[in-house]
């Protein structure tokens, strides 16, 4: 089964990343532009895969959230296909190795009955989705609708850094990765960052035609992702970031809802100098129905606050969240929820 049509159904089959072969790829102007903006220079960025004991205690913490997921939830739980990311490849116009296939959210959604493969941002990202394939194929063989976005040639117009206050994201072909998008139901919430332009937007809209609204959220976060921002819990329930998130800013489609301001999350800190999000990242859930979140369990102060709103949290771990830039949201990719 393939459907889904929003953030808080019940959720019976998913995708779940791997941190095998995780990799911090060669440096290229688009590493430069979207990862390190604010860096002057990236000749000191590290290259190459992640620490051991990195990878190997994420593999533990992904492996317990699978296994949680099937025994506690009866959820049908695939798993990424790893890549050996330091792999070199080439398109006509650069060249590149692979990034990991840990947040397998950034490079897929599902809408309504149709997996998309998203135009990502990131040129050592560009066959991250092969670690689908296989899964996909047999979607396809029993009647799946199944389609890829045009794939974007990332030359080097596509980024900019002359203006860091603009989006370092140029708008010269359709580009996005599927976590700047959140579902509900046929509105579509899209974020414009630098990981989504508006031509993407525009491809997206396009390409659902008429039975959806893409709503393209501008000026609330400019750096990556919607998903450590906002979350839809429940049809007119969201958990927003205040520090992104205001009254001013907020999407048209929540302004009715009731909303719940998330506290400071706890720091749980990252490794040595791989600092890749912020500790917002503790924000970053996923729902299992409207009643049930899987949360980090450092949240404290959230998980006590959702209760009052009737949403209870079952507290897992990935360690290193900050450190590889991303957690529960961002680590799965839901394929059917029941509606």
């Amino acid at each position: 089964m393939i459907r889904v049509h929003n953030e808080w159904d019940k959720l019976r089959e998913v995708f779940v990343g791997t941190a095998e072969f995780a990799n911090n790829p060669i440096k290229g102007v688009d590493l430069h532009a979207i990862n390190h903006a604010d860096k002057d220079s990236i000749d000191n960025v590290y290259e190459g895969y992640y620490p051991e004991q990195v990878i190997e205690e994420t593999k533990q913490d992904l492996d317990i959230l699978a296994q949680s997921l099937k025994t506690f939830f009866d959820i049908k739980v695939h798993r990424m296909k790893p890549a050996e990311n330091t792999k070199i490849f080439q398109t006509p116009d650069w060249m590149s190795d692979g990034y990991y296939t840990f947040c397998p959210r950034d490079s897929v959604t599902v809408i309504g009955d149709t997996i998309i493969e998203s135009p990502m941002t990131l040129r050592s990202r560009y066959f991250e989705t092969f670690g689908f394939r296989d899964q996909f194929i047999d979607y396809m063989k029993d009647g799946g609708r199944w389609i890829s976005a045009p794939k974007p040639r990332l030359r080097d117009d596509c980024y900019q850094r002359d203006s860091l206050d603009e989006l370092t994201l140029t708008n010269v072909e359709p580009i996005f990765d599927a976590a700047n998008i959140l579902r509900c139901n046929n509105d579509i919430l899209y974020l414009l960052s630098n990981t989504g332009n508006k031509l993407g937007a525009k491809w997206l809209q396009n390409f659902l035609g008429d039975e959806y609204k893409v709503h393209v959220l501008e000026n609330i976060y400019s750096y990556i992702h919607i998903d450590s921002t906002i979350a839809l819990l429940r049809e007119g329930l969201c958990l927003l970031n205040p520090e992104r998130v205001n009254e001013d800013n907020m999407p048209e489609v929540l302004k009715s809802w009731d909303k719940i301001w998330c506290p400071p999350c706890e720091d749980i800190g990252y490794y040595g100098n791989f600092n890749h999000a912020s500790t917002w990242i503790g924000l970053n859930l996923l729902s299992i129905d409207e009643n049930t979140v899987i949360l980090d369990k450092s949240q404290v102060k959230l998980r006590k606050l959702l209760q009052k709103h009737k949403i209870d949290s079952v507290p897992l771990q990935i360690r290193h969240s900050r450190t590889l830039g991303g957690s529960f949201h961002c680590v799965t990719a839901d394929i059917w929820r029941e509606n």
